[in-house]
């Protein structure tokens, strides 16, 4: 696969995975300085490793919201749990086990941390339930 098609591929996966608004917002906000980088993701991130066969999308988008937590990567921990809950069909309670089993093994106040941002984007959502 040549970069042009691993950009393609990339492109769409990104916005299965993502969504369009947001692809579309992070398209318009591309410049001289950040279009390698944009560049450089969209091939390898998306092209070559959201694409690959082993794991499902689901299990990937899981694995990306634990690593978040691990990392404290809370921008990117936001928009791939934004992403799950609107794109990827999962529910407020996927989210919660996901950082329930995070508290384990990353510790509770990553966790604790993790449940206030993910609170904030169900509740933006409108799917918080009392």
């Amino acid at each position: 696969m040549d970069d042009n098609q691993r950009r393609d591929q990339g492109t769409a996966k990104r916005r299965k995975v993502l969504g369009n608004a947001w692809v579309d917002k992070s398209v318009t906000g591309k410049n001289a300085f950040n279009a390698d980088f944009i560049d450089l993701i969209t091939r390898y991130a998306w092209g070559d490793i959201w694409t690959r066969p082993h794991f499902d999308e689901r299990t990937r988008r899981v694995l990306v919201i634990g690593t978040m937590v691990a990392l404290g990567q809370w921008d990117e921990f936001r928009l791939h749990v934004r992403a799950a809950l609107s794109e990827g069909g999962f529910t407020p309670d996927d989210i919660k086990e996901i950082l329930l089993q995070q508290a384990i093994y990353c510790g509770v106040p990553a966790a604790n941390h993790a449940v206030k941002e993910a609170a904030a984007v169900v509740q933006e959502l409108g799917l918080l339930e009392k």
